[in-house]
């Protein structure tokens, strides 16, 4: 029954994040056309080709306009993802060519000129969409000719676009463009200038079906010395997992085995014996953790984002975040965490009713702000940043309006509820030992067995299994490589979970053997560990492996990463510490406690 009404939430989501996230799909590309038809041709945006967050909308540098300016209504992924498409200026009738049509003439005044300059300077690219098939191009050229000196750069800006287009029978499928070196505007000194923006089309026939027009960008990240770099990424995090798990089961296990021979022989020896290693803090084990509240917030929402990631790759193994399906993976993350907000409300709340918390009210409040509260005010300062630039980046008013009313309407009730069941549960803590009055005290340690060189250890080996796969990961969400291996990255995602598993518990174990009892905030934040190192790659790649720069660029890139982290964080602190508890509630059940 459970294995059916998951079945059925997945392909509610499926439908419910198509039909949202998919509105220029359905109006262009399921259309049929005859010769001479109108095709949609819409200009996106355009930006640095190297800071990919800052975009700003196509017609924000001075192109020609040659009629009434049209804006496509877009769904709220494609408005979170800074898509604001306008109909372009070129028309591209099905299967009819032409030979250097001249769009428009227009005099670029000294202001427009030098404008385009700084765009083509910055590497400007544009981006269209062509029923629905993306296109790209640079707006103009740098010339260097040798010259070592900035100011005897020359700077042209392309005027003629050629477009070839392939069709099958009344089907487009597939696009590109080339912008022709020989027709230019010379844009070196700053004065009026004439333009004469020009397109020509050549239309061919092709047997690909159009079932199959998206394989091409889809293929792109599947070449084989791609694959075989992913392939190698798998294998050296499988080495990983087997060495790790092979090592902590074989200590571990032979260490217990010691431990309950040890003990088993202690309680048959003299009464006044002294216990020692993690049996003789069993009094302590089980004392609840200084600040419970915001303990079992962050417990609740790391499930919460654990059920959102499993959910997210559960979409884009069934094929719902294809290329440039705009917006999908956007409407997906804002419409599953809605949905899921219940999950953290009622693992919060019931785990604080374990811990014999009174104010539940306060919990579900601090639960409901410990991860929204940091994205909230980082999305307020670069959303600002975004207003600033005039970039696409900026939300409308109306779209964080919409925001707002999914959280009211949707997200605190759902939390709420979950809350209130989680208080009805009335679930006792499962403790196989009973607490004593005074907790014991912790016996001085070497600094290695401190909170930071603990987390070091335990962020790294995890971090290790899923470094080689965070470069494609970055350079498709800041930069323009597609990933679509999600099967390869799912495996590096269990593995990531397992590793992290193992490694808390392991260095729990080793924390109760030195007699430390305060083991439940360590085992969190040693899990969650990895995501500070995620965040220290994030210094590593934007420095060393990408060209961005900027203010905004820079702005973004550390803002939301670093709410990526803080996530990763929470959601990998809380399969630590779900991990340490099954283990310490096992051992401690196999000897007998007083």
């Amino acid at each position: 029954m459970k294995k059916k009404n998951s079945a059925a939430m997945i392909l509610v989501l499926a439908v419910l994040i198509t039909c949202c996230g998919t509105q220029v799909r359905s109006d262009a590309s399921d259309h049929r056309y005859k010769t001479g038809d109108p095709v949609p041709l819409y200009a996106n945006k355009v930006g640095p080709f190297h800071n990919p967050s800052e975009t700003y909308r196509y017609f924000d540098l001075p192109f020609c306009i040659t009629g009434h300016v049209t804006e496509k209504k877009e769904a709220l992924g494609e408005v979170l993802n800074g898509d604001r498409l306008v109909s372009a200026p070129y028309k591209l009738n099905f299967r009819k060519e032409k030979d250097t049509e001249v769009v428009c003439r227009k005099k670029l005044a000294k202001e427009e000129v030098a404008l385009f300059r700084d765009a083509v300077k910055k590497d400007y690219y544009f981006q269209m969409y062509y029923d629905d098939l993306p296109i790209w191009g640079f707006i103009g050229k740098v010339e260097k000719e040798g010259k070592t000196d900035p100011s005897n750069y020359k700077y042209f800006l392309f005027k003629h676009i050629q477009f070839e287009v392939l069709y099958n029978q009344d089907r487009v499928i597939e696009i590109s463009t080339r912008m022709d070196p020989q027709y230019v505007v010379d844009l070196t000194e700053d004065k009026d200038v004439d333009a004469e923006f020009m397109h020509s089309v050549k239309w061919k026939e092709t047997e690909t079906p159009f079932e199959k027009r998206m394989e091409k960008y889809s293929q792109s990240s599947s070449l084989p010395h791609h694959l075989e770099i992913h392939w190698f990424s798998i294998i050296n995090s499988c080495v990983t997992v087997l060495l790790l798990t092979g090592f902590l089961a074989t200590i571990l296990m032979r260490v217990l085995k010691n431990d309950f021979m040890k003990y088993a022989q202690d309680e048959e020896a003299a009464d006044d014996q002294e216990e020692t290693g993690w049996k003789y803090i069993h009094g302590d084990v089980f004392r609840f953790p200084k600040f419970k509240s915001l303990f079992a917030a962050a417990l609740g929402s790391g499930t919460q984002l654990f059920t959102l990631m499993v959910f997210i790759f559960m979409l884009a193994l069934v094929g719902v975040f294809y290329p440039y399906n705009r917006g999908a993976l956007f409407t997906a993350l804002v419409v599953i965490y809605a949905l899921t907000s219940g999950i953290a409300g009622y693992t919060a709340t019931s785990f604080y009713i374990q811990l014999e918390g009174k104010n539940w009210v306060r919990n579900l409040l601090l639960t409901s702000c410990l991860f929204c509260g940091p994205l909230f005010l980082t999305f307020c300062f670069l959303n600002t940043v975004a207003i600033a630039y005039s970039a696409t980046a900026a939300l409308p008013f109306g779209t964080i309006l919409v925001i707002v009313l999914i959280w009211t309407l949707v997200t605190s009730p759902l939390l709420v509820l979950g809350g209130i069941a989680g208080k009805n549960s009335r679930a006792e803590f499962q403790a196989p030992c009973r607490t004593t009055k005074y907790p014991r005290e912790i016996p001085p340690l070497p600094w290695y067995r401190s909170a930071l060189p603990q987390m070091a250890m335990a962020g790294f080996l995890p971090f290790s299994a899923i470094y080689i796969e965070l470069y494609y990961i970055f350079a498709s969400v800041w930069g323009h490589r597609i990933y679509t291996i999600y099967s390869i990255l799912f495996i590096v995602f269990i593995i990531l979970l397992i590793v992290t598993a193992f490694i808390t518990v392991a260095l729990t174990y080793f924390q109760l053997a030195a007699e430390d009892h305060e083991w439940w905030w360590r085992s969190f934040v040693c899990g969650g560990s990895t995501g500070l190192f995620i965040y220290g790659y994030c210094l590593y790649y934007y420095y060393a492996r990408s060209d961005m720069s900027g203010f905004m660029q820079t702005s973004f890139f550390f803002g939301y990463m670093a709410c990526i982290c803080y996530g990763f964080f929470l959601m990998l602190g809380t399969v630590g510490f779900r991990a340490s508890l099954l283990f310490v509630r096992h051992i401690y059940r196999s000897i007998k406690c007083e």
